[in-house]
């Protein structure tokens, strides 16, 4: 049996030794290097561009424009809005407006500095509350990107049912990925003139599409792979490098390496989603609850990037894990210039369950009871419906989460003044969001006798390979030495879909699954396991070649209904529930998390050891979601300014597994990714509150806030 064991991660080796090519690994000494001239101005028409000085640069090969841009202009995940090459307007600084391809990349950089351009100034809206008012545009079409709403029961009747009311805003920052590898590729033209791309990247098949659409080719003309990837966390989703790269090559037809700076990454990158969020809650005096009202207003940036989807999931998750007979959410994005805003690591749920679960504590202190008690009364379970009204047939193991916690709870014990403890809980629906969601993976027999597993799946540090190689292993019953991965190319895989939204185990996984399934029966029928070598059976099935077996996964997911929200936005949920100790200094404002005891219910551990692994990072993302990370627009450039946790932020982590299988699940798996943070900024904020008595409404709480919500506390 190779699924619930701790195999060592495939990649684990070669990044130790320094063998994996990370994308700038890969350069060549022919090679060119392209850099992206940005704007500097948030809000703008671009009148006049001078390149007299940079073309006279000695070493400058080609500056590129989206004149030269032979196919679409435009892109996008959701909706293609967003100009590979500004077109005579840019929205936000650090917009790309022209490619400097040089023949190294000093010269590529110093040609930026030559690059003069006019702009007529145009208003920039820079407060998504006041983009709806304002009569300045981002786009022609108006300044909302979405808004989506759930109704379920009477939520004036709740109300009126209720003994307690808790009515609160929060706001959350915005939060750069910071992964350690900054956005890089190499790209050149193969033997037969077809583009090769190779880059860290999220989603081999989405970055093709979207090359070949700019370049007006046929996908088959474009080759992307996934080069080994130092972390995405959603911010290497969208077209980063690809498309600078892809026409680069398309008209100098020469090798191409282009990387960004750090300053250039977090000026250019996606960044999670800042939201103010409205909440009102109702309970009777029992702690049931009986009402939820949340407004929700969010910053997307100049262009929809994951906008839309943060939108949706948020107002189908803002009750939390409980069971609301009434509940009214209504969610909007708003455009801006301000930065650009996509997909980070929860899509939305981080900060949504710092509200709901601030505002759970809130409750239990109205009606003084106990904050795990009051998650108990009130958390999901199989039979509960959920705000869109799905009955969680299966798989629901939130109160399994809160029993593993229990114990801890009731033994804490302040350790001295400022010392405190706090709960945080979650669910979170596994894969995209009410709309089809399938993968793709084959597995081949090959003359040697070796098994390929190819899929599309890229592994941007969560373990994917590991996994994936772990459930065909057990399917097929094989030695390891026995199989080899084919991962993350364009030409060996159909596409698996992106590797976002905790999905890559549980759907990625169940189409191995089901390919793994086809093998093991023509493994069978031709007498594999009765003895028969696998070079012997690839000789004697020369009938049936290829001997390639495919599987296909989409979850069953039913959909929802467009006015209500109400319906199956999801095949299965991840639940959570985290712990915090904290040790708060009064007289600076300092706060630290000192141990955190995190449970998860993951349906099945095919790699325990990996779970843990993603459980821990997600606890460090949340202290520094919680605590210390904000990006400003037009302070923040890099780490100097950009608080990230170091080692010595990092707490006692204690990890525990909830296995409540998914039926629908390869050996019963779902994701952890991102529930591995949600809950845990949430948990800090609540502990914080039991340390200090401040309530805490905006994040981060860093020392300055957190220092004046304690002298306020002192005149009040």
């Amino acid at each position: 049996m190779f699924v619930g064991e701790e195999l060592v991660k495939v990649d684990a080796r070669a990044k130790v030794a320094g063998r994996a090519a990370f994308a700038y690994d890969l350069k060549t000494e022919n090679m060119l290097f392209a850099c992206v001239f940005r704007s500097e101005r948030r809000h703008g028409r671009i009148r006049h561009i001078d390149l007299g000085e940079a073309l006279a640069l000695e070493g400058v090969v080609r500056i590129l424009s989206a004149k030269d841009i032979p196919g679409k202009n435009l892109f996008g995940a959701i909706r293609k809005d967003q100009p590979f090459l500004a077109d005579g307007t840019v929205r936000f600084a650090g917009e790309p407006i022209l490619i400097v391809v040089g023949k190294d990349e000093d010269i590529a950089r110093r040609a930026l500095t030559l690059i003069k351009v006019d702009y007529e100034e145009l208003c920039p809206i820079l407060c998504a509350a006041d983009a709806a008012l304002t009569p300045v545009l981002v786009h022609e079409g108006g300044n909302m990107l979405s808004c989506r709403t759930l109704r379920k029961g009477d939520v004036d009747r709740g109300f009126a049912d209720a003994d307690v009311v808790a009515e609160n805003t929060f706001g959350t920052q915005w939060v750069d990925h910071a992964f350690m590898e900054t956005e890089a590729g190499f790209a050149y033209p193969d033997g037969d003139g077809r583009i090769v791309i190779r880059s860290s990247t999220q989603n081999v098949h989405y970055k093709r599409a979207e090359v070949a659409a700019m370049l007006g080719v046929p996908e088959e003309r474009i080759r992307v792979l996934q080069a080994t990837t130092g972390g995405g966390f959603g911010g290497k989703l969208d077209v980063t490098v690809e498309g600078f790269l892809g026409l680069a090559v398309y008209h100098l037809k020469q090798p191409v390496m282009m990387r960004y700076t750090r300053e250039e990454s977090f000026l250019s990158n996606t960044k999670r989603h800042p939201l103010s969020i409205e909440y009102k809650t109702g309970a009777r005096k029992d702690g049931t609850l009986t009402a939820v009202k949340v407004g929700i207003i969010g910053d997307t940036g100049p262009y929809g990037s994951y906008g839309e989807t943060v939108c949706l999931r948020a107002a189908v998750h803002a009750t939390g894990p409980y069971e609301v007979p009434h509940v009214w959410v209504d969610s909007r994005m708003f455009f801006t210039n301000n930065p650009l805003s996509g997909a980070m690591r929860g899509f939305g749920m981080p900060q949504l369950a710092f509200a709901h679960e601030s505002q759970m504590d809130e409750i239990a202190s109205l009606l003084r009871i106990d904050p795990l008690e009051i998650r108990m009364r009130n958390a999901l379970r199989k039979g509960s419906l959920t705000a869109t009204s799905q009955v969680l047939s299966a798989s629901a193991g939130l109160l399994e989460t809160l029993w593993q916690i229990e114990p801890f709870w009731r033994r804490r014990q302040k350790r001295g003044k400022g010392a405190g403890f706090g709960l945080g809980c979650m669910y979170y629906g596994i894969g995209n969001t009410g709309v089809p969601n399938p993968a793709n993976a084959h597995v081949e027999l090959g003359e040697d006798g070796l098994v390929i597993l190819h899929t599309g799946a890229c592994d941007i540090g969560q373990g994917s390979d590991t996994v994936l190689l772990q459930i065909l292993l057990d399917t097929l019953s094989l030695d390891p030495r026995c199989v080899v991965l084919d991962r993350g190319d364009t030409d060996t895989s159909e596409d698996a879909g992106s590797s976002s939204a905790s999905r890559q185990t549980y759907v990625s996984g169940k189409a191995v699954y089901e390919a793994g399934l086809k093998m093991r029966e023509f493994l069978e029928r031709h007498g594999y396991y009765r003895g028969k070598d696998l070079r012997e059976i690839y000789r004697f099935a020369k009938d049936e070649r290829p001997l390639r077996f495919d599987g296909y996964f989409d979850p069953p997911a039913g959909g929802i209904d467009r006015e209500t929200s109400q319906g199956v936005p999801y095949a299965t949920y991840g639940f959570a529930t985290h712990m915090a100790e904290v040790q708060v200094e009064e007289a600076t404002g300092e706060c630290r998390v000192r141990k955190v005891h995190a449970s998860h219910d993951v349906g099945k551990a095919v790699n325990p050891k990996l779970v843990r692994g993603q459980i821990q990072g997600g606890v460090a993302m949340g202290v520094g979601f919680a605590l210390m990370e904000e990006f400003i627009p037009g302070k923040t450039s890099s780490f100097d300014t950009y608080y990230l946790p170091t080692s010595m932020d990092i707490p006692e982590i204690e990890v525990m597994l909830v296995e409540d299988p998914e039926p629908t699940g390869p050996y019963g798996a779902k994701g952890v990714g991102e529930p591995a943070l949600v809950p845990q900024a949430a948990g800090i904020v609540n502990a914080i509150r039991d340390a200090v008595g401040v309530k805490v409404y905006e994040l981060p709480c860093n020392v300055e806030r957190l220092k004046i919500l304690l002298e306020g506390k002192e005149k009040a």
